[in-house]
């Protein structure tokens, strides 16, 4: 008595169902690759008639603008290379392999153009071929490879950061030539639908070219497609950055100028404002081309204002040289009271400070009155009281009336700095030793004070003299 099986699930007929046009259409391509590839050699050009060439459609798609390296003039991009050519030896009937119209095989299977970048500056000249090819049953195949290229470009730095650069990108065969493959240019540019946008540079266009070029080493012409890629820095990160912190500090420079001497910090403040110069000259060296072809105009500005800051040291010492200088270690010549003491005020509007000597006639009216008073008093005796002058408390009125007189001569004289007033009153045989001793230490008094005026006097010169070198 046999065994009777249940019958299979509806799920599992679903499953095997689904899975059968899956293996139909796997078997199809099958049979389609061992077709293709049964008697192919990738290495003969596929034309049927050797003097015919191959018509290569090719576009560079830009995918990124990785970095533009100024300092050794380098341009780093990822770029998508679209290569479509027609391969005789790739055609089949969609109707022989269930309707099968594409297919995608590795790259290394089939013949490939030998483009590369002819100014290549680092890496691999040619793309990587790890990527699979489109065949289509007409023969037709296209190959978009990825690569990222480092190409040599000329950069100029003259209006750095604010320059345009103009890179070029020569795609060429490197063994065929004219005869062999014919380029066709797909568009007229670069293709930029894909690109992402870079934070520093902005593509402004970048028109594509074909060339054909006999070189010396060989006799025949070979065509390429040279792209010219115009790009525009974007200056908002320098100008944050560098420039406006440029500006601020030269303008401190100015302010040197005004700073007074007496504080101390003039030359700590040039030599402050020269080594930040000198900080921010170091960063625009690093950042361009290490060439003396050119040299950029923010370099030449921060050159001058090291120039103008160096220049600013020195005036500045020779400032406080001036400013500082004492009658006894200096003596001022007749063309600098002449240039800095009458001329230069006047150009600059400057008013010098009033002279002590201006008050000197009144002092000696002054004098004069009070010594005519004490010769008429010296002529009387000392010792007797004069007539006609009533006593007060034991005193004559005549005696008081000296006291008085010599109290208030005194008081003036010691006010006064007239050493020849004093040489007067010492002149004066009637006074008393006291009083002798009492002028005689008005005398020396005064005289110190003359020697102190004076010394003040020149130096207010030398200080005049150093605000209009300053100013």
């Amino acid at each position: 008595m046999g065994v009777v099986l249940p019958p299979p699930p509806l799920s599992m007929l679903m499953l095997v169902l689904m899975l059968l046009p899956v293996a139909s259409a796997s078997e199809a391509e099958h049979r389609l690759f061992q077709y293709l590839f049964e008697d192919y050699n990738e290495i003969i050009r596929p034309v049927a008639n050797v003097s015919h060439p191959v018509i290569i459609q090719f576009e560079v798609s830009m995918s990124q603008l990785v970095k533009v390296d100024e300092v050794n003039q380098i341009m780093e991009t990822n770029l998508w290379l679209k290569q479509i050519w027609n391969d005789y030896k790739l055609k089949w009937k969609p109707s022989d392999y269930q309707g099968v119209e594409f297919m995608r095989v590795p790259a290394e299977k089939i013949w490939k153009p030998d483009i590369v970048l002819y100014n290549n500056a680092d890496g691999d000249f040619q793309v990587d071929d790890k990527t699979k090819a489109l065949l289509k049953y007409t023969g037709e195949v296209t190959w978009i490879p990825p690569a990222i290229f480092k190409s040599s470009c000329k950069i100029d730095v003259t209006y750095f950061p604010f320059d345009y650069q103009n890179c070029t990108m020569k795609f060429g065969s490197w063994s065929y030539d004219k005869a062999k493959i014919d380029l066709v240019l797909i568009g007229s540019s670069m293709n930029l639908k894909d690109y992402w946008e870079s934070g520093e540079w902005a593509i402004i266009k970048a028109p594509g070219y074909k060339h054909e070029i006999k070189y010396n080493c060989c006799e025949e012409i070979y065509q390429d497609i040279t792209y010219s890629l115009y790009i525009r820095r974007l200056p908002l990160f320098y100008t944050i950055n560098l420039i406006i912190p440029c500006l601020l500090i030269s303008f401190l420079t100015v302010l040197v100028f005004y700073l007074p001497s007496d504080c101390g910090e003039k030359v700590t403040l040039c030599i402050s404002v020269l080594l930040s110069l000198t900080v921010f000259l170091l960063v625009i060296t690093e950042t361009i081309p290490s060439t003396s072809l050119v040299i950029p105009l923010i370099g030449e500005y921060l050159l001058f204002t090291m120039i103008f800051v160096t220049l600013s040291i020195v005036i500045t010492v020779f400032v406080l040289n001036v400013h500082y200088r004492t009658p006894t270690t200096h003596t001022m010549p007749t063309w600098v009271k002449a240039v800095f003491l009458n001329l230069l005020p006047r150009v600059m509007f400057m008013t010098r400070p009033t002279s002590t000597e201006e008050d000197a006639p009144k002092t000696r009216n002054f004098y004069g009155a009070e010594l005519s008073n004490l010769n008429c008093f010296s002529r009387a005796d000392s010792k007797s009281c004069k007539e006609g002058y009533p006593c007060q408390d034991g005193t004559c009125g005549y005696c008081h009336h000296r006291r008085v007189k010599i109290s208030n001569f005194s008081a003036n004289l010691t006010r006064s700095s007239s050493s020849e007033s004093v040489d007067a009153v010492l002149s004066l045989s009637a006074l008393s030793p006291e009083i002798k001793e009492a002028i005689q230490s008005v005398k020396y008094i005064a005289e110190n004070m003359k020697a102190q005026n004076v010394a003040k006097e020149v130096n207010m010169v030398f200080i005049m003299a150093s605000l209009c070198s300053d100013a």
